[in-house]
Parts: structure tokens; sequence; C-alpha cells
């Protein structure tokens, strides 16, 4: 087998998940990643459908499981508090619902033996040759690898090394979000509660722990300007937003002060004709980011099986991999896109008669009679790529042993 040697920038979900794919297949794997540590924030991500078969065959299910949120409803209130729509569990947490930042750490435990793992530093340079890619790094050293991934996120560095800036890719879909933690002040139970004003929505809930919750804030903003790395900027720009929202708003906002943990984003979604150029590919948000509801972690994993399997399969051919895993892929990247375009108008619709528009749309779709329509929407993206199994046996080529099955064998 040839091109064993592989390089995957970003540390987060799709990183780590990708590494034990292809350290099952026999790859050799280095993981680099800008933060100076595992990154334990962000908010819940759920799982469905294919995606849970994914999670078993990777051996963590059982981790994750006893790691869930075990979230009860997401309850649409009004100004005083009152409950105006309540979403079952299953709408926002699937089958199973783990915190980022948990999930994070058991994909690191999962694969920190067998590939090696690089903290604080980054990717500066990309110079490739019909032989391998040789890699500058921020801290000075050079290396040169078989191949390299971006699997680093929305604002890739990958991306922009290999195919050009960002905003030849990006697409803005008019609104921002900001997220952090804060004490748990409104005593939530594995509950969460969501509550609109024209144009903005503030969302808090609680789950495992008890003592704190997760707060955020999206707001309809269509020509945004910011500072991406000036946190107290972006804290002032969202107090400002939601100044005399009403609710409990002033006081999440107070507690927005204090959290150390901010992130602030617009929401967008990347469009590229192509995810590989020579020998280096993207995965995940990098390559096709959908934005919330667009079961981006999910498809992103999967995303990182197919990748390493039809390396596999391929012996290594980067070039037939790259093609059959962007085949595989693509179609179910446009129907998380799709989905993913509504989460702004859902979380904060833009006035007064599209909230109610919304609230009365979803507690007819929230009816017990309806309700089996309604997962079925919930899970379309979830579902969009079959696990496949490429199981492997031996060093070499491989063959297909099976519907939905591959084997990789004379390695």
């Amino acid at each position: 087998m040839k091109n064993t040697n592989i390089l995957i920038s970003g540390a987060g979900i799709a990183g780590p998940t990708l590494a034990y794919w292809l350290r099952r297949h026999g790859f050799e794997v280095t993981v680099v990643e800008r933060s100076g540590f595992l990154r334990d924030s962000g908010g819940a991500v759920d799982f469905r459908g294919e995606q849970v078969k994914l999670l078993k065959a990777m051996g963590v299910f059982d981790a994750v499981k006893a790691n869930e949120t075990a979230m009860g409803d997401e309850v649409v209130v009004d100004a005083e508090g009152r409950e105006i729509i309540a979403f079952p569990s299953s709408f926002f947490s699937g089958e199973v619902e783990i915190e980022r930042g948990d999930l994070a750490r058991i994909l690191y435990e999962a694969t920190r033996d067998d590939a090696e793992y690089v903290f604080g530093d980054w990717v500066v340079g990309l110079e490739q040759r019909d032989d391998g890619v040789e890699v500058t790094f921020a801290s000075g050293t050079a290396r040169t690898y078989d191949l390299v991934v971006g699997a680093d996120g929305l604002h890739s560095g990958i991306r922009r090394l290999a195919f050009g800036e960002e905003t030849a890719f990006r697409r803005d879909m008019g609104f921002a979000i900001a997220g952090f933690t804060a004490p748990n002040d409104l005593g939530l139970d594995r509950r969460g509660l969501i509550y609109n004003v024209p144009g903005r929505g503030v969302m808090v809930s609680s789950a495992r722990h008890a003592d704190r919750a997760g707060v955020g804030f999206v707001f309809h903003a269509p020509e945004l300007e910011y500072d991406r790395h000036d946190a107290a900027q972006q804290k002032d720009l969202v107090a400002k937003t939601f100044a005399g929202a009403g609710w409990q708003t002033a006081r999440l906002v107070e507690r927005m002060w204090e959290a150390q943990d901010l992130y602030f984003d617009t929401l967008s979604q990347i469009h590229m004709e192509r995810w590989s150029s020579g020998r280096v590919v993207l995965l995940g948000d990098a390559a096709w980011c959908a934005g919330p509801g667009g079961s981006g972690t999910g498809m992103a994993m999967m995303g990182a099986n197919v990748l390493a399997g039809e390396l596999a399969l391929a012996g290594g051919d980067h070039e037939a991999a790259f093609a059959a895993y962007e085949k595989a892929l693509r179609p179910a990247a446009k129907i998380g896109q799709k989905q993913g375009k509504g989460a702004g108008p859902f979380l904060a619709p833009v006035d007064e008669k599209k909230i109610k528009g919304r609230n009365r749309a979803y507690k007819m779709l929230t009816h017990r009679f309806v309700a089996g329509v309604f997962n079925r929407m919930t899970a379309r993206a979830a579902n969009a790529v079959e696990f496949r199994e490429y199981r492997s046996a031996g060093a070499g080529v491989a063959e297909p042993v099976g519907a939905g099955e591959w084997v990789a064998v004379g390695r």
C-alpha cells in the first residue's frame, strides 16, 4: 500500500474520528491541533439512525451513552415565562446526545495511543510534490507527509493554503450565534427554554451538570462586521443587540460578561466544487459546513469513515479514494446544507408574524398524530449517508464483500 503517512489538521471531532479509521486500516497518522490543549467547550451534538451504527462500530457508543445529556423537552416561552410550545427531546437530541467536549475527549482517548498528537502548533505552509507534501508548521518545524487532511472547521487553514481565501467558499446566511457556559441560575433540570423577540433568539438549557447551563444567543445580522479574535468586542455586540429584549435576557447577558468560553460566529456554509486538490483533501465543516441543524458532527464522522475506507480500498491511491469519498458524501452534504439553511429563521424569526407562524407550524408537527412525519424530517440529514463497514483483513488491495460492506485484503 502507498501513501501511508497522513497528516490531519484539527483535533476536534472529525480529525480524531478519521485517525481512528485510518489506524484501523494500517495508516500512520499525525494529528496537529492549534489549541495547546484538547478543547472541552461547545454545545451538545446528537446522533440518529446510521450515525448510531457508526458509534457502535467504533466501540465508543457505550462511552457516549454514559455521558449523554439525557435532555428532556425544549420549551418555547413568552416574556412571562409561560409555555407556548414544547419540542420533544428527539427533535434536538436525537437518539443520543452528548456535549461536544465530552465527545472530543472520548475520541481522543480512543486514538491517542495509536496516533501522534501535536498540540499548540498549526500548518502555515504546504508545498505539494509528485511524491508527497512538504508541510511547514508555525513552530518552524518542516515535515513531509504523503497526504494532508484539513479537518479544521469552518475557518480552515488547510483550505486557505490549498484552495484559496475563505471568502470564495463561505456563504453567510444572515444570522450570528454566540454561545457560552453559565451557572444554572434558572434551576433547569435536563430542560431547555427558548425565547424570541423579532430577529433575536435566546436559548438556555441544563443537562448532565445540574450546576451549569449552556446559553445561546442567535440574531439576524445580514451585514455583520466584527473581529473574529476579539471576544470583548463580540460580547459588546451581543449585549447591545439584546438590550431590552425582556424575559431573563438581561440576567443571561450579565453572565456572558463573566464567561471564559464564548463562541461567536456567523451562521455560514461552505460550498466548494471540489474537496480535494492533489494530495490535500478536506473533511467535515472545512469542506461542506452546513450550520446548526445540518447534522454536521455526525456527517463529518461518517465522512471520516468513508474517506479512510476508500483509501484502504484503493491501496492508498489518493486520486481514486478522494473521488469515491466525494461521490459518496456530496449528496448527503447537500441535504445537510438544505436543512441547515432553516436554522437562523427557526431560532430567530425576523418579525412577530414569523415567530407566531413558526410556533403554529411546529405545534402541529409535534402533535402525536403526525409525530412519525416529524421524526422522519429531523432524521433526514442523519440518514443521508449509509454506514459502510470497511473491514480490514490482510494488507494491500480491497474488494467488496456484500451490500453496504467492504473488506480490505492483501495489504
